[in-house]
This record gives C-alpha cells, structure tokens and sequence, in this order.
C-alpha cells in the first residue's frame, strides 16, 4: 500500500498528488512512467512521473479525470492509501549535451514538460518555454515554469490569459527570427505533437514527442500502444511502452496513432459515467 501524502486540485479536471514510493523516487529520472492500481478492482494505469523528492521518498503525479480509474483516485484524499505503485518504467528523456532548447507543453503534457525542464536547468540548458491551453481556467504550473525557464510563452486558444493561438505560434516565430535549438521537445496532446512536428520539420531542429497518450497497459503486452515509425523509407514498429515514451517527431505516424486513440472513447465515457454514479450512492449512503 502506498500513502497519498498530499493532494490538491491545479484546475477544475486536473489533480496533482505526491505518493510516499521512496524505491521509485530514488532511481525515477524525467520521461518515466509508474504504473498504479487504486484498489484491487481497479485497472491498473500508466502515469508519467511528474517530480520526485528523493530526500523525502515521494513521488509526484499529476493526472486529468477523464476515465473510470482517475476518477476513482480523484476522490482519495491526504493519508489514504492506493494498492500499487511500480515503476521507474521506460526510458529516460535524453538531455545530455543539450545547450539550447525549447519545450513545448499542452494542456496535462505540462505535467510531463515540467520535469524534463527541471532536469535541462539542473544540466545548465538554456531553456525556452512554450505552455498552452484552451482558456485560463485549465492554466497548470506556470509558476514552476517560470521558475526553471529562461523564457516562458503561454498560449490560450480564445485569448483568455497570456497570449492567443497555438504553440505552434510562437515556435514558428522564433525560427523565424533565427533562433536554433539543440533539440525541441513536444509533450501534449497528439494532434499539437503532429503540427509542432509539421512546424519545426522545415527548419531542420532535431525533435523529440512524448508518446505516452496512447499508453494503456505499459509494459508492452497488450499492444494498445504501438506505433508506426518511418525511418528510411521503412516502416518500424514500435510499442510507446517499452521503446519510448520518447521518440523522433519527425518519424511518427501521428495519424495512425489519432485513429487508435479514439477507439477506446466510448469505452472509457460509459465506465467513466458508471464511476460517477458509483460514487454518488456511496455518498449517498453515508
């Protein structure tokens, strides 16, 4: 059993809570992944590992409430306990020898940008920022952000905080103007890593995209999470798991990954709605 050791809500669908895992925390480095079951019924999730404090032997999460299983964890509050907690599991983002580079966050990915912009500051990088959201009420972390960056853009679709349009925007704009990176990394959504990737492709920026979305089962077995690469003129399979999460942008086929992810939507709506109404008895009843 794992101890909740704190919680608290960064936006209304959006929950961060650290967990007392001082085996994970010690070897946990930015881009890897745990795996976590809530209760004995519970399915058992991946969830990239947002921070660590070794000292303390905690490990931080930060997930959205979307499915059956978030929803279940939401509601678990500062000194419950969750049943599993494995990991460190897949590989590392590479950050040796990156001098300049700029990490791309949308949406929840932030969670996953936020430390492998830790991890960059922590080897002397020098860091550029881009963060983006629908509107200012699912703003996370710019504070962290800001913190570890050298410079910071925040984007809102509708223009409600920072500065309106894509991460696509700004990123566009300083190629533009001259400025070369050692590597930019996109972490967010697959539809913003397909356009980011469309985006800096012209410009000949190595990029690195977090695949973790299409994960499911995170060890490779279920096969939920393969992925079609392009490599000279080939085609490479690869599962996100156990290859990844991290993977050259400009070999994805993000469009086969998009068609994939949909699949299971309906699925994860009704147990999500069967969750909820699960919950509302219990409370209920007390």
């Amino acid at each position: 059993m794992y101890r909740i050791v704190s919680k608290r809500l960064l936006n209304p669908t959006v929950a961060q809570m650290e967990i007392d895992a001082p085996l994970v925390a010690r070897k946990a480095q930015a881009g890897q992944f745990v795996i976590l079951r809530v209760n004995e019924n519970g399915e058992r999730i991946p969830l990239t590992i947002a921070g660590t404090d070794k000292k303390e032997g905690t490990v931080k999460i930060i997930f959205q409430i979307i499915g059956a299983t978030t929803k279940h964890l939401s509601e678990k509050n500062e000194g419950d306990y969750i049943l599993n907690f494995v990991g460190p599991l897949g590989n590392p983002t590479e950050i040796e020898g990156l001098k300049k580079v700029c990490v791309i966050g949308g949406g929840v990915g932030c969670a996953i940008a936020l430390p492998v912009v830790q991890a960059l500051r922590d080897n002397g990088a020098e860091i550029t920022s881009i963060i983006g959201f629908r509107n200012k009420e699912l703003l996370i972390l710019e504070e962290e952000f800001r913190a570890a960056s050298d410079v910071v853009r925040v984007m809102t679709d509708d223009g409600s905080y920072g500065e309106k349009g894509t991460v696509t925007q700004p990123l566009k704009e300083l190629l533009d103007s001259g400025e070369r990176f050692d590597m930019i990394f996109a972490i967010g959504p697959i539809i913003m890593m397909k356009f980011v990737s469309l985006t800096a492709k012209p410009y000949g920026v190595p990029l690195t995209v977090s695949m973790n979305p299409i994960m499911i089962d995170g060890t490779g077995m279920c096969g939920g999470c393969r992925l079609t690469l392009h490599r000279d003129g080939k085609r490479l399979m690869k599962f996100a798991c156990v290859d990844g999460p991290d993977f050259n942008g400009y070999e994805v086929d993000f469009d086969e990954s998009m068609s994939r992810g949909i699949m299971y939507f309906e699925f994860e709506h009704h147990a999500y709605d069967k969750a909820c109404n699960l919950i509302r008895k219990a409370e209920g009843a007390n």
